[in-house]
């Protein structure tokens, strides 16, 4: 008997439920009939519907291309840069603009204007709004789907100002307080000229920053929603010509740092010219007493004696004008299957910063996982591997680090750079500062060889490479300076190493 009676309390349950719902759509119809109904009287009858008409829009004007013509005068000097470049190169190069500005988009993407759904009577975006620093936009998508006896609508902002673009005189019933000010009301008892004016009104940053952010409040009665509005300066262009002939030496550097091991940079430099006859090479140079190299497109950068792994890093990366660098250790063997093209691919097909290769055939990455802590610091976990495929590259993972072996986009890792604080063994800590700046990726089907690891017969290069060896191997003290280091600049309690 209890079983039954309480199958019969669910059937009467969704019983109710069904008859809400089927009110729900019937009000809802209805709702969006009258609407139209309304719409239809307000365009065939009524002096409402004659000042309805007489609201002019006054749309923010749209910024035309900018053109330096009009600061020739007073003295200015204004140069157009096409007119610059060779005659004979003036379509390529344009081309290779073109091309260069597409990769470069794909790498700064713009955001996308999202608009939320009409689950309440105001609809407003929720993503994507920009705005120009200093700069004035219409605020996209404000409206209000409610049929109410009055309106009484609210926008507030902390770091920009509201106007409307539209002539409101001679409309009855139409109250505008604020214009020009952070809070803006808007009263009025008649929906389209409610919705109208919502369409134009604007916002006018008056904070000059980079990169800020203002949430807008937008309210109606017991309704309230804000609405994020970026304040961001967009960065200038800067592309990188990889040249008419498109050759791989106008596009990648590559780049090492040596030290007490001249024979093995020799070594290096001449496997390179096997495949890469003009491809330049920058060296960081910090031995003791410097002997010159000499090749025509080796540049050699001399640095005070041990100053160090990180310290030769920047000066190295620093000194390249290609978009790319490809590094490599100064014992590395170019071999038949050190593409550096097919790294390009890479770079070129996706929107990654850097990836690496695979070292005398062994591939090898590794995940920096970080969570976020508390005042004592966040923590950082070191594990192997990658963190899922690359689409389009079967040979590729997206990972956190690689080895000593990548191609590089230069200024993306200039922007991040190597602490010159570690001048001895270090390479994880330049991937700890990169993440979350930097897109890493790792693939399998591009090699690098490396130098035998035998004892050399020569007296001199036996005492060359013995000192070495002291100088590779972290004391217990830099090992806690590096660690001390992360606790301190990279904010972390904890580090493991999976």
């Amino acid at each position: 008997m209890q079983v039954l009676s309480f199958l019969q309390w669910i059937l009467l349950l969704e019983f109710i439920m069904t008859l809400w719902c089927i009110g729900n759509f019937l009000y809802t119809d209805y709702n969006q009939h009258a609407f139209q109904v309304t719409l239809k009287t307000l365009s065939e009858t009524g002096t409402k519907s004659e000042s309805i008409q007489e609201i002019i829009s006054f749309p923010v004007p749209k910024k035309s291309a900018c053109s330096c013509q009009s600061l020739s005068k007073g003295g200015v000097q204004v140069h157009q840069l096409k007119d610059y470049l060779p005659a004979d190169d003036l379509k390529s190069a344009s081309e290779r603009r073109k091309k260069e500005y597409e990769h470069y988009k794909k790498r700064e993407q713009t955001n996308k204007i999202i608009l939320a759904p009409s689950n309440s009577p105001l609809r407003y975006p929720i993503h994507g709004v920009q705005v120009i620093p200093l700069n004035t936009i219409l605020l996209p998508g404000l409206q209000i789907d409610a049929f109410l006896p009055k309106y009484t609508v609210a926008l507030e902002a902390s770091l920009g100002t509201f106007d409307i673009q539209v002539n409101i005189s001679g409309i009855p019933g139409v109250q505008i307080n604020g214009r020009g000010e952070k809070h803006l009301d808007i009263i009025t008892d008649d929906i389209r000229v409610l919705n109208l004016i919502l369409a134009n009104t604007t916002y006018t940053s008056t904070l000059y920053s980079i990169d800020s952010l203002d949430i807008v409040t937008f309210s109606m009665d017991r309704y309230l929603a804000h609405i994020p509005v970026s304040i961001r300066q967009p960065p200038i262009v800067h592309l990188h010509d990889p040249g008419r002939d498109g050759n791989i030496s106008s596009l990648v550097t590559i780049t090492t740092k040596t030290f007490l091991r001249y024979d093995k940079l020799r070594e290096l430099i001449k496997s390179i010219r096997l495949y890469y006859p003009n491809i330049k090479v920058i060296v960081a140079d910090d031995n003791e007493k410097p002997e010159k190299i000499e090749d025509p497109n080796v540049e050699q950068y001399i640095m005070p004696f041990a100053k160090g792994w990180f310290a030769g890093r920047n000066l190295a990366v620093s000194q390249v004008t290609t978009k790319y660098f490809l590094w490599v250790d100064d014992d590395f063997l170019f071999t038949e299957n050190t593409k550096i093209e097919k790294l390009v691919d890479v770079l070129e097909g996706t929107d990654l910063d850097m990836v690496g290769g695979s070292v005398a055939g062994s591939h090898f990455s590794f995940k920096l996982i970080w969570e976020e802590g508390d005042d004592e610091g966040d923590c950082l976990h070191w594990q192997g591997g990658g963190y899922h495929p690359i689409e389009g590259f079967p040979n590729c993972v997206l990972t956190g680090g690689v080895v000593n072996f990548f191609l590089a986009h230069t200024e993306r890792v200039l922007g991040v750079g190597f602490d010159p604080k570690l001048y001895r063994v270090a390479h994880t800590e330049f991937f700890i500062d990169g993440l979350g700046r930097l897109r890493v990726g790792s693939c399998s089907h591009v090699t690098v060889g490396h130098q035998k690891k035998e004892k050399p017969k020569d007296e001199n290069l036996l005492k060359q490479s013995q000192k070495y060896d002291s100088f590779r191997q972290n004391t217990a003290q830099q090992r806690r300076t590096k660690l001390a280091l992360l606790y301190f600049k990279n904010w972390l309690s904890c580090y493991t190493r999976h």
